[in-house]
């Protein structure tokens, strides 16, 4: 597994991340399996969200009954969640009220005292930067959240932050997979007249993080759209697939380490999050964390998805 400090903490973190939205009906026995599995495989970063679950904070209340974890056990882990989405709705409150709230069930249903990560749960229109940076203040100061980040912001958005957030920003969650990367597909096809692919949608996003020391949070890595279903086997993409297929022989891995080596072999040195609750996939998808696929292949896998590389 490879590791990295995350940039704007002492946070020494793998570059594959086993995110627990869908732990809320799993026994005590699956959520430990599937942790231990994780960490077996050097994945020691968790990621949850106060809005995972049947009900709020389900999932983080869920985790901690199964892990039950010591405070020395505590410590060698990173718990990472967020904030933002309110039901029923959905609606978005970045107020400071909510904020300092939301932390706080957050930390009782975790069972810990602080949280390694805090993110803004996809932007909120009204939000009043002035408000995000006094809950984060009250939030630091207390020792009850140690880093700040943010997920699907834009870069102006994280900007706008940044005039009155005095914490650095250390991550931003955005969705990326093969086949759900115009994030990076867009410079690669830069300024080509007529190509829908050239056109610029989120202002730059990947440079941004680079120049700024964000790291990005590939979600759903292994979807071919918004909860479309995996690209994965799919016959809507024979020749990813039959790409894939020979990359993951040749390496001798399966097709899932290849997806995610794809995400990680680009030097913005992201990390993947994992959204399943199947350990084998786990087990999968970590042989991925350091697979040195050349530029050849990882633009042929790009071409394959049906990207354009001109």
């Amino acid at each position: 597994m490879r590791t990295f400090t995350l940039p704007g903490t002492e946070i020494t973190a793998p570059n594959v991340v086993l995110g627990l939205m869908r732990i809320q009906d799993k026994s005590d026995d699956e959520v430990r399996t599937l942790v231990r599995t994780a960490r077996d495989a050097g994945i020691d970063f968790f990621d949850h969200a106060d809005v995972y679950g049947s009900s709020t904070h389900g999932c983080e209340r869920r985790f901690a009954e199964a892990m039950r974890l010591t405070p020395s056990e505590r410590e060698q882990i990173t718990l990472q969640t967020k904030t933002g989405i309110r039901h029923p709705g959905p609606y978005f409150d970045f107020s400071a009220e909510h904020i300092v709230e939301s932390v706080e069930e957050s930390l009782a249903a975790l069972g810990t005292d602080y949280l390694d990560i805090l993110l803004l749960h996809r932007p909120d229109a009204l939000v009043e930067p002035e408000e995000v940076a006094d809950a984060f203040d009250r939030l630091h100061e207390a020792g009850k959240v140690r880093s700040f980040g943010v997920s699907n912001h834009t870069p102006r958005q994280i900007d706008l932050l940044k005039k009155h957030v005095r914490q650095p920003i250390v991550a931003n969650q955005v969705q990326l997979s093969i086949t759900h990367a115009p994030l990076i597909a867009q410079g690669v096809a830069a300024n080509m007249q007529g190509l829908d692919q050239s056109i610029s949608r989120d202002d730059g996003l990947v440079d941004h993080a680079r120049l700024h020391d964000i790291t990005l949070q590939a979600w759903s890595p292994f979807q071919a759209g918004f909860f479309d279903g995996p690209f994965l086997g799919s016959e809507k993409y024979p020749e990813l697939n039959a790409v894939l297929d020979r990359l993951a022989q040749q390496y001798d891995v399966t097709t899932t380490a290849i997806a995610v080596a794809w995400i990680t072999r680009h030097p913005a040195n992201m990390q993947v999050v994992l959204g399943t609750t199947t350990p084998q996939r786990v087990t999968d998808s970590a042989a991925g964390s350091d697979l040195p696929l050349t530029r050849a292949e990882w633009y042929e896998i790009l071409r394959a998805a049906g990207y354009t590389v001109p």
